[in-house]
């Protein structure tokens, strides 16, 4: 699992090709895809036509726009060793500053169920908008620490499934990142503390919240404008009189 501080060495090494922008840090993502391996330089023989920065070649994909933009979880294969998580839902820490254009966000939090799930759409949360310090890079986190399960989902200790993380940035971009876990006991998983679940609170990395949802109960506000109801008597009878005015 990582932490901010942990990271610092790491990303400043991949500031040239960084392209990627969530991390989660609890309960653990799949692997690190803070990370490309290719160039989107004009003319670039190694991008194929219609790829869409996402070339497939020797058994090997490749990610010149970086890896986080492929769904379903940012180009990283299903953990081999899985995360233990209650089976009740439990705790979800989640960076998402880690690139430009995210002073704003929407975040969705979906489950899989299975070891290699066919289907992410099981919600388990309704979605969320985020509110960064800044509009450029920050180190904040924010910590959910009781996530429920999806509706009507009532798994045994020993299941896997996966939970989906999408970070819908501002400017539209989606950004995924996945979770493998396995269900278990609370007191077989790792400790949720201080240290691995936390809101940031300093002026460069506090990070809000904003409902988002839908109304049709709303009504427009009170009209700027009012016309006088005897302006439609008026207005013809003055456009006659300016008619009657120029023909003298």
């Amino acid at each position: 699992m990582f932490r901010f501080t942990e990271l610092v060495f790491l990303v400043a090494s991949w500031t040239a090709a960084t392209s990627a922008h969530t991390v989660i840090v609890y309960p653990g993502w799949r692997g690190n895809n803070i990370r490309t391996n290719g160039t989107v330089a004009p003319g670039n023989p190694e991008i194929k036509p219609g790829s869409l920065g996402i070339n497939y070649e020797n058994g090997t994909l490749g990610f010149p726009y970086g890896m986080q933009w492929m769904y379903p979880c940012g180009g990283m294969p299903t953990s081999q060793n899985r995360t233990k998580w209650p089976i009740g839902g439990g705790a979800i820490a989640i960076q998402p500053g880690w690139f430009p254009g995210h002073s704003l966000a929407l975040f969705f939090i979906n489950m899989g169920y299975g070891t290699e799930p066919m289907n992410m759409s099981h919600a388990m949360l309704p979605v969320f908008q985020i509110t960064g310090p800044s509009n450029v890079q920050y180190p904040g986190t924010f910590c959910l620490p009781q996530v429920p399960l999806p509706a009507n989902y009532t798994p045994k200790i020993g299941d896997n499934a996966t939970i989906q993380i999408i970070e819908l940035a501002q400017h539209g971009a989606a950004l995924y990142n996945c979770v493998d876990i396995t269900f278990a006991d609370p007191k077989d998983v790792a400790e949720v503390n201080e240290t691995n679940c936390f809101n940031s609170t300093g002026q460069d990395d506090r990070i809000g919240f904003n409902l988002v949802f839908t109304s049709t109960s709303l009504s427009a506000g009170y009209p700027a404008v009012q016309l006088n109801a005897y302006i439609s008597i008026f207005v013809p009878i003055l456009f006659a009189m300016a008619a009657w005015i120029t023909w003298l």
